[in-house]
């Protein structure tokens, strides 16, 4: 008898046959030693559309919503029907007697694989691999200690509500809003709550009204410091007038030092990272997307194999990891952090405290760190090397000392006025030694002593303003998603949501990047700003649907029941009373407000912009990240390799272009992209003259691409 192994994508089944002795290849599977290992590609079955329950869901139709179903269908995806009908044969195999699920060991994993047994109605025992890293001494370990399949029985009711949560709320609330205002409104039960995050901001910053403000600085000769009022210690002076009368009253005249306040200040290391923290620090550093940062992690995890499960919320570990530290530290010793390892390796005892290593802090998976694989970073690309050396960084950093530093203030006095310094003396630099390149971590203390006479040798005032809020970065969003609580009034409902988020940390990059696809957000470098449809749409939906309370309680509701402390039905329940609640909300709410009028897509998800997009001309390789195809869009010619933060980008409409009377088009495209410059012919300049001009592709400082005329090589002028 065989056991039938089903991973959740081929790259994984290859890595787990290959430890079983799999080798001998069928069609979508591997088989041998008593082994058939096979695989899903993601998500072979999804739940039914509206009109496979009744035709009459195929119109979208305010009279036959909201659609709930007794009881959810669920059906194979077209486009993966092939693997999903392998799986079903070697499922019904009569000589497969047990079946292991070693799809990804999380709530979407045990989702995928529920789902596929389900739809093919199989009763066969089911075991549970549940293991953190693809190295093949982690498959190995796994194997030998594979789980009941039935202890994950509430993880699969948690993932199955969300999944039908989203459904009844999506299908139900997009149909109804895009009905009602005649545009198509995508609406979903989490992007909804984040859309209405990016809102509130850009309100604060349309309503925010500058004001000017001046202040004094008086230069002492070694040291620096800025006026401030004795009363309420604020820097900021309400008129020039003012502020000039100060700087002529103390300019030349003696004074003393005042005060000194010196205060100690211990900073702990920072946690290890989960993949939200992760996402915030590589957008922070490397102004890469959350999507971005996620793939690299995951390239790294299942291809390298180099780094632990990157999906968790955890930033802590579990005890049994704490025998397998040492060697983790002696992989990293012959890289950039030589010194760090060593001074590790030289301790009798590894520091491990709670904020280290805490099992009750940990629940389907630790934080990420480096798995035992020695990782040969020669190999990587510059962002698997980034992220790679995020992880390694902030791992090795938890097992240094405290960063202590005494931050001093400085007062001066000079004709009754006051002037602060700040600054630092650092005590012990501690974990912020792994830091001290990128943080500028250094002594800026002024030398002087209380009672030391000074002369103000110099003033200078500075014109200011007080400044709106900052919008949104990728990596401010993600803190907001992640501390939803926040954003709620009611003290004793924030605190019990202090720990539930919008969205989990494998779902929230994507949600920001279908704001984007959905035109309700555009990303404008590292900022993420709501268009005036995601203002619109936050304007016409109940706040039930877009304050993150709701969806903060849903996903804790979602935390219990994975930990079979709630019931499902309960759940479901509600879920089914507040679509009936939006649908007629919709229906009756009456506003003035309306959308441009879309196209609905009436094909199956994206059909048509799939093939729209199959269609598109590819003009040739991109020569920004050597990948992705360069397309042609309404605005610009740009990389098919967009989302995964290629920033290769041309405008059609160009000003300098414009200027000489052209504009890019598909052949200059392919001859910057093919040559790296083109020939323009008939270019008329400012003053009327016309000559023939070739132009270089180039890459703009910010990152992103141009181009520029290549004088050196101009043709001769007509």
């Amino acid at each position: 008898m065989k056991k039938l192994v089903i991973a959740e994508k081929p790259s994984v089944a290859r890595d787990i046959a290959k430890v079983l002795g799999a080798k001998t290849k069928g069609e979508g599977y591997l088989e041998g030693n008593g082994y058939v290992v096979t695989w899903a590609i993601g998500h072979l079955v999804a739940l039914c559309d509206p009109e496979e329950y009744n035709l009459k869901y195929k119109r979208w139709d305010m009279r036959t919503l909201p659609v709930i179903p007794e009881e959810m269908k669920l059906k194979p995806i077209k486009r993966t029907y092939q693997q999903y009908k392998i799986i079903k044969t070697l499922l019904a195999d009569k000589d497969v007697s047990m079946l292991i699920c070693a799809t990804d060991a999380g709530r979407e994993g045990e989702l995928i694989f529920r789902y596929i047994y389900s739809l093919a109605r199989c009763s066969k025992p089911v075991k549970r691999l549940w293991i953190s890293s693809l190295t093949d001494e982690a498959i190995k370990e796994g194997f030998e200690n594979l789980k009941d399949g039935k202890d994950y029985d509430a993880l699969y009711l948690s993932a199955k509500c969300r999944s039908e949560s989203d459904w009844l709320v999506g299908i139900n609330a997009t149909r109804a809003y895009t009905v009602k205002y005649n545009s198509l409104l995508t609406i979903g039960r989490v992007q909804t709550p984040t859309l209405a995050i990016l809102v509130k901001r850009e309100k604060e910053i349309e309503a925010f009204i500058p004001q000017a403000y001046w202040e004094l600085n008086g230069d002492f000769g070694s040291y620096k410091g800025i006026w401030i009022d004795k009363e309420n210690k604020e820097s900021r002076i309400d008129s020039r007038e003012k502020a000039e009368a100060l700087a002529k009253k103390v300019l030349n005249q003696s004074g003393f030092v005042k005060d000194i306040e010196s205060k100690k200040i211990v900073k702990k290391p920072p946690l290890l990272y989960d993949l939200t923290e992760l996402q915030r620090d590589a957008n922070k550093r490397y102004g890469y997307t959350a999507e971005r940062t996620l793939t690299i992690a995951q390239g790294l995890y299942e291809k390298r194999k180099v780094i632990t499960y990157p999906r968790t919320d955890s930033k802590y570990l579990s005890k049994d990891l704490i025998k397998g530290l040492q060697k983790k530290i002696e992989n990293l010793r012959d890289g950039q952090y030589k010194e760090f390892c060593e001074y590790l390796l030289k301790l009798e005892k590894l520091p491990i405290s709670k904020k280290i290593v805490d099992d009750s802090k940990v629940s389907d998976h630790h934080a990420i760190i480096p798995t035992d694989k020695k990782a040969d970073v020669s190999k990587f690309s510059q962002e698997e090397k980034n992220i790679f050396y995020l992880i390694a960084q902030r791992f090795l950093s938890v097992f240094f000392p405290d960063y202590i530093y005494n931050s001093t203030t400085v007062i001066s006095e000079v004709m009754e006025e006051w002037f602060k310094t700040t600054g630092q003396q650092i005590m012990q630099l501690g974990w912020q030694s792994l830091y001290r390149d990128e943080d500028g971590c250094k002594d800026n203390i002024p030398k002087v002593m209380k009672g030391q006479e000074i002369l103000v040798k110099g003033t200078s005032i500075e014109d200011k303003q007080t400044q709106p809020p900052k919008r949104y970065t990728e990596a401010a969003l993600l803190s907001a998603m992640e501390n939803a609580g926040k954003f709620i009034e009611d003290e004793d409902l924030r605190e019990q949501l202090k720990e539930s988020g919008i969205g989990t940390p494998a779902t929230r990059a994507s949600i920001i990047e279908r704001l984007i696809e959905v035109g309700y957000v555009l990303r404008e470098g590292k900022n993420l700003i709501p268009t005036e449809k995601g203002k619109n749409l936050i304007a016409i939906v109940p706040e039930e649907l877009s304050s993150p309370e709701l969806t903060g309680k849903w996903e804790r509701a979602l935390n219990r029941i994975a930990k079979g402390k709630m019931d499902e039905k309960r759940f479901m329940e509600g879920i089914g009373r507040f679509t009936a609640f939006l649908v007629k909300d919709a229906y009756e709410r009456e506003t003035r407000i309306a959308f441009e009028r879309e196209r609905k897509k009436t094909g199956r998800k994206g059909s048509q912009a799939a093939a729209s997009a199959t269609a598109q001309e590819k003009l040739g390789i991109c020569p920004a990240c050597k990948v992705g195809e360069i397309l042609e869009g309404s605005k610009n010619f740009y990389c098919s390799n967009y989302k995964q933060g290629c920033k290769f980008g041309l405008f059609k409409q160009d000003k300098l272009m414009a200027r000489y009377r052209k504009k890019m088009s598909k052949t200059i495209v392919k001859q910057l992209i093919q040559k790296g410059e083109a020939l323009l012919k008939g270019v008329v300049s400012p003053k009327g003259g016309k000559f023939d001009a070739k132009i270089k592709l180039k890459q703009l400082e910010s990152g992103y691409w141009g181009w520029s005329f290549d004088f050196e090589k101009q043709e001769k002028q007509t």
